[in-house]
């Protein structure tokens, strides 16, 4: 077959076709490193957007679960009298609750009880335990070590209160107005710099 007839083409051809193919070549071998790395900025924006702190609790503005937890178990209030439970009834008690969610394997449940100590002080709401998937002992123990703030614990060695509260992990703590209604829920632990907002919220309920 000739040139003319167009068989092999000329090696001029050849020359414009190599760096066109070449192109080719690099633009498909570009398309997995884009979608990957697009699949990476994604993750990290889910990542960043599941954030269990900045979630909204679904019982917010709705009353709390029906529960009712045993008290732990021999521990004692300063008088030496027994310290109740916790059951949902009492949370509709015409004041505010406070419910922190801690356990005494819990690592921050440590670094914030300084804090639930002092605000145990402030008086002018009621600050309720709630000890997650715990053994008894060790919950008590854990509050003979670094002291008691509650004026109520319940027990709830299941996880079973904590699934209806949607406690993702604890620390939580929860605001609950006079009539038993959710207001605020704050995820890990309360800290210096969140105290102050938090304190507000409890403010906020009580009017």
């Amino acid at each position: 077959m000739s040139e003319a007839d167009g068989g092999s083409g000329s090696p001029a051809d050849a020359g414009v076709e190599g760096p066109a193919r070449r192109r080719r070549v690099s633009v498909l071998a570009a398309i997995p490193v884009a979608v990957f790395a697009g699949l990476l900025a994604l993750f990290a924006i889910r990542l960043g957007a599941g954030d269990p702190s900045r979630l909204p609790s679904a019982l917010i503005g709705r009353k709390v679960p029906v529960f009712d937890l045993p008290a732990l178990a021999g521990l004692q209030d300063g008088a030496g009298r027994p310290v109740p439970g916790l059951a949902s009834p009492d949370l509709s008690a015409g004041r505010v609750t406070v419910v922190n969610v801690w356990a005494s394997w819990c690592a921050p449940c440590r670094e914030e009880h300084p804090l639930l100590l002092e605000i145990g002080r402030r008086g002018g709401f009621r600050l309720a335990g709630l000890a997650y998937k715990d053994k008894p002992d060790n919950s008590r123990r854990f509050l003979g070590t670094f002291g008691n703030p509650f004026t109520a614990v319940g027990t709830d060695p299941e996880g079973r209160a904590g699934i209806e509260l949607g406690v993702y992990g604890v620390p939580e703590t929860f605001v609950i107005g006079p009539d038993g209604t959710v207001r605020h829920r704050q995820v890990g632990p309360l800290t210096p710099e969140t105290l102050p907002g938090f304190l507000e919220e409890v403010r906020k309920a009580a009017r």
